[in-house]
């Protein structure tokens, strides 16, 4: 299935030599063979400096969302900049509900199209796409570099090399000054044969991660994906496994540019970015993975990892010994004192029941996973009971065709929910599943009373937080105060001292509000936690 090679290698005559053996074989040294992988090929390209050892990158274009990219901006602006010195996308697909915190959220999406119009960005309004199939659609192609303020940022697929980082290096960008590592490992990833029909791109992504994550066999490394087996792949099909390579702990990964590649940057406009991009017979690689496309089994990733996977038909044999090891991980990992609800507690009749469905995000709400989910689902419903199906397309162009073939539609006919273009359901924002405790048979008023409460002044701590700390706007050189109350908005222009020291002052008071707060539904909590503990005795 993966057999993985720890050392270094050759890719010669389509095999591999081991690196020991590359003199013997007429093989240049490792620091030049490297040349001939197409991470090297970019990283050159990339570089603002002689030293490939000590890589000074400048990127081609960058991405945020709308949970990140206020800060980014306002440090940025913070320390000199006056423009955005590269295409800078902004996109609005995790705080898309704007259902917390009163008008934070919202405040955030104005903030970000007032920054793309003054800074010359481009914004993306919220739920028109996930992050990454935006920039998958419209920016990348081979030999490209991105960089994105998400962990996910991976357009290998697409023959880009893409990195996600945290805010400071997107803000170093804006100052147009670089991003600075040491040339990484890179790490070949040759591909064979044909998935079996049932086996996704995700089962393909479990497998590699359970493989290496571990023993961190490409941490930090880029992973190089080609052989025979890539042509075997669709683009959706690449991008679903690529995505989701973050999970190993790799820097970022590339695929070779193909026909497949040249065909689909054609359907969506941009066939002119296309250009061969392929490892160069010779190319040395500092460790190497094969993977037997046919021998992957459908996967199972249970908590708190997606390398804590299993085959589904390790999951079926062993069920009770591996939801017990998670009840296990829970308490061990939460550092709880008492026990949650078991997990067995959902094996009926031998089987694992399921509570809920979710197709999303930007590795699995692609167009081709959404068809096959259609496709199962054909002239069947999913019932009216417990369990419910929220589907959650990755753009709006893929929704719209969806839509044209009759998808969607046969989608909602067996009774799911269709959602939009969101990455909520990734990060538990939309879908929470229900806990316990509300779905007991009859409802305890008494308990009702504690949740109330805790929610309550949990609300209240929300509200001090977002609802009524001052924020500001920047309008040309000066501030503008806003002091939000239920019925009233007073905006009072302030020059910029003025406004740090009134809101430091502001933000202090506020806090010591809001620990009490906490504290407070902190308490209701734990009354809850003691109540359930003394019904368990009792009853």
């Amino acid at each position: 299935m993966l057999k993985i090679t720890c050392e270094g290698v050759y890719y010669k005559n389509g095999g591999f030599v081991p690196a020991k053996d590359g003199p013997a074989a007429g093989l240049p040294a490792p620091e030049k063979a490297r040349e001939g992988t197409m991470a090297h090929a970019i990283l050159k390209a990339h570089n603002t400096g002689d030293n490939m050892e000590e890589l000074a990158i400048r990127f081609d274009a960058m991405a945020s969302h709308d949970i990140t990219y206020v800060g980014i901006i306002q440090t940025a602006r913070a320390s000199g900049m006056q423009a955005f010195p590269l295409p800078y996308v902004l996109t609005n697909c995790h705080n898309s509900l704007c259902a917390v915190g009163g008008t934070i959220n919202e405040d955030d999406h104005v903030f970000g199209l007032s920054a793309a119009k003054k800074y010359g960005g481009e914004f993306v309004p919220a739920h028109q796409s996930v992050i990454h199939s935006y920039m998958r659609e419209r920016y990348a192609a081979p030999g490209r570099m991105i960089l994105g303020s998400d962990s996910h940022t991976r357009y290998g697929a697409y023959g880009t090399m893409a990195i996600g980082e945290g805010g400071p290096e997107l803000a170093r960008q804006l100052l147009s000054k670089t991003y600075n590592i040491p040339y990484p490992k890179v790490i070949a990833i040759y591909l064979t044969g044909t998935p079996i029909p049932g086996v996704g791109p995700q089962d393909v992504a479990l497998e590699l991660i359970r493989s290496t994550f571990k023993d961190g066999v490409v941490k930090n490394a880029v992973m190089e994906f080609f052989g025979p087996g890539v042509a075997n792949l669709s683009m959706d099909y690449r991008s679903g496994i690529d995505v989701m390579t973050t999970e190993t702990t790799c820097l970022s990964s590339i695929w070779p540019a193909d026909h497949t590649l040249k065909a689909h940057l054609a359907v969506l406009g941009r066939g002119e970015a296309f250009k061969p991009q392929a490892p160069a017979d010779g190319a040395y690689y500092d460790g190497l993975i094969e993977v037997e496309l046919d021998k992957i089994r459908p996967m199972i990733a249970l908590p708190f990892h997606p390398s804590n996977a299993y085959t589904i038909q390790e999951f079926q044999e062993n069920l009770d010994e591996l939801l017990h090891q998670v009840d296990e991980d829970t308490v061990r990992q939460l550092k709880l004192k008492n026990r949650p609800a078991s997990l067995r507690e959902k094996i009926v009749d031998g089987k694992f029941r399921v509570d809920q469905g979710v197709i999303a995000g930007c590795s699995g709400g692609t167009y081709q996973n959404i068809v096959r989910a259609a496709q199962i689902l054909d002239g069947r419903a999913i019932g009216s009971g417990e369990f419910w199906l929220s589907v959650y397309p990755t753009s709006q162009p893929v929704n719209l065709e969806l839509t044209r073939r009759g998808y969607i539609a046969s989608l909602m006919a067996a009774g799911a929910s269709i959602r939009s273009c969101f990455c909520g359901p990734c990060f538990g924002a939309g879908d929470v599943p229900a806990s316990v405790i509300v779905r007991m048979e009859r409802y305890d008023y008494i308990l009702a009373v504690f949740q109330i409460f805790t929610h309550i002044f949990y609300l209240a701590c929300i509200y001090m937080r977002h609802g009524m700390l001052y924020s500001y706007r920047q309008i040309d050189d000066a501030f503008v105060i806003c002091c939000r109350l239920p019925y009233i908005k007073n905006c009072i222009a302030y020059f910029q001292s003025v406004f740090r020291f009134c809101a430091c002052k502001a933000f202090r008071a506020v806090l010591k509000l809001e620990i009490a707060l906490c504290l407070i539904s902190q308490f209701f909590q734990k009354c809850s936690a003691i109540y359930c503990n003394l019904q368990d005795l009792l009853f």
